[in-house]
């Protein structure tokens, strides 16, 4: 006699087991193609190995190189956020209308603006 709960959950378990064994293969793929230290031909013998040995391989790989994945990831993330935050500013502008305003106030002072001009651009930066 078989239990439809007991299937339901083996069925889950394997679907959840399937789609971690995905992200790992995923991570490792990543983590080959991101490490620095390794040249080609070592990159395309690890892929090989993690293809037709898969088991064997992803075991291997983490073993040998599980401390520095971690670090690589971490690199990579901040990277990706330093060109966020490089992106974001760019777009932005540079800092704002008190930047702007120094700017204005020092070619006033070396004579490239004079006063009307310097109050018209003023009037205009704080509007």
């Amino acid at each position: 006699m078989e239990a439809p709960i007991l299937s339901l959950f083996w069925s889950m378990m394997m679907f959840f087991l399937f789609v971690i064994w995905i992200w790992v293969l995923i991570s490792i793929f990543a983590d080959i193609f991101r490490n620095k230290d390794m040249n080609g031909g070592v990159k395309a013998i690890w892929i090989l190995f993690v293809v037709f040995l898969p088991w064997l391989g992803v075991l291997v790989y983490i073993i040998a190189n599980g401390g520095e994945m971690n670090e690589r990831s971490m690199q990579a993330a901040a990277a990706n956020e330093r060109a966020a935050r490089d992106y974001i500013k760019d777009a932005a502008g540079s800092g704002g209308s008190a930047d702007e305003l120094a700017k204005l106030a020092d070619l006033r002072d070396k004579g490239v603006l004079t006063g009307d001009e310097f109050a018209a651009q003023k009037a205009k930066l704080l509007a």
